[in-house]
């Protein structure tokens, strides 16, 4: 399913989710896709209802803007999205983000709220895009919590490659 208006143009970036459960963090995200010009994707099982209903009780009022396409699972993202360049946001890595070189048209991804990208799906992205491509959010006064938001982990990610993009943009 895809939701919202590409413009005919290809998005800047693409922030997939991986069986988000939270539909504030998605909406939250949503926003965050549109103001970054962004493509969301959204990996199914999913823990809350998408329809029109749901958003509009979430206060999606926004939605229509989001470029949101859904997937059935990890394997039918990967085939329909075909992301050439795909970093994986996981606490089980010391490589920050700070050490991606970042490109336009990168996806960057994100595991559920509850638990992350599971074991498997970690080795199984580390097997076909690189071990180098997973990627922390540096928490250095992170005594006794495990994770950051998943909108605000999304949002860093993300303003970190756009800075990355406009740094590329300028010359000299």
């Amino acid at each position: 399913m895809t939701n919202g208006p590409a413009g005919g143009r290809e998005p800047r970036m693409h922030l997939a989710l991986l069986h988000p459960e939270i539909p504030n963090n998605t909406g939250n995200i949503g926003r965050t896709a549109v103001a970054l010009a962004a493509r969301l994707h959204i990996i199914h099982p999913i823990g809350f209802d998408m329809d029109e209903k749901a958003r509009r009780r979430a206060g999606l009022d926004y939605w229509h803007l989001v470029d949101c396409v859904e997937h059935a699972s990890l394997e039918a993202y990967l085939e329909s999205a075909r992301p050439t360049r795909l970093w994986f946001f996981t606490r089980h890595t010391t490589r920050t983000h700070f050490e991606a070189a970042f490109e336009p048209g990168d996806h960057l991804l994100f595991g559920k709220e509850s638990r992350g990208i599971e074991p498997e799906e970690r080795e199984a992205l580390a097997a076909r895009f690189g071990a180098d491509h997973a990627l922390s959010i540096p928490m250095p006064g992170s005594d006794g919590i495990r994770s950051l938001n998943l909108a605000t982990a999304a949002a860093i990610a993300g303003y970190e490659a756009l800075r990355q993009f406009s740094a590329i943009a300028r010359p000299g």
